[in-house]
């Protein structure tokens, strides 16, 4: 069974940057097929995906937070961290990390994400953020 689980600041002031890392056991994030999200849900508002890092270490992001948002990882503690600089406000939510894998075998990732050739499987519980002075 593969478990996530968010961690870090409940409180980050405007400005400064927010920083998570989600830690997996159960399954390795180098493991071939699989790769690891960050997602947020504000308050009253739907879910919305920030980004991803691959099995192979590749990035994708919300084209809208490219130029402040990075995520990472650290294989020898099998962790991945999301980092969002400048926060506002409006960056209050609950964050999510999920593990997603491709439904078709061979595929790259880049396609996967062009044909919805995906799922999601896994889901930490979440750790609620809250930008404010």
């Amino acid at each position: 069974q593969v478990r996530l689980q968010e961690s870090g600041p409940g409180l980050v002031k405007p400005s400064q940057t927010l920083s998570l890392t989600c830690t997996v056991s159960g399954g390795s994030i180098t493991a071939s097929g699989y790769a690891w999200s960050w997602v947020r849900q504000p308050p009253g508002k739907d879910l919305e995906w920030l980004g991803l890092i691959t099995d192979d270490g590749t990035t994708y992001y919300d084209p809208d937070l490219e130029s402040h948002i990075s995520i990472s990882r650290d294989t020898s503690k099998n962790q991945f961290s999301l980092q969002l600089s400048s926060v506002a406000p409006e960056d209050t939510a609950v964050y999510r990390c999920a593990r997603l894998y491709r439904t078709v075998a061979g595929i790259s990732w880049a396609r996967a994400f062009r044909e919805d050739s995906y799922e999601y499987d896994f889901w930490g519980l979440g750790t609620q953020v809250t930008v404010s002075s």
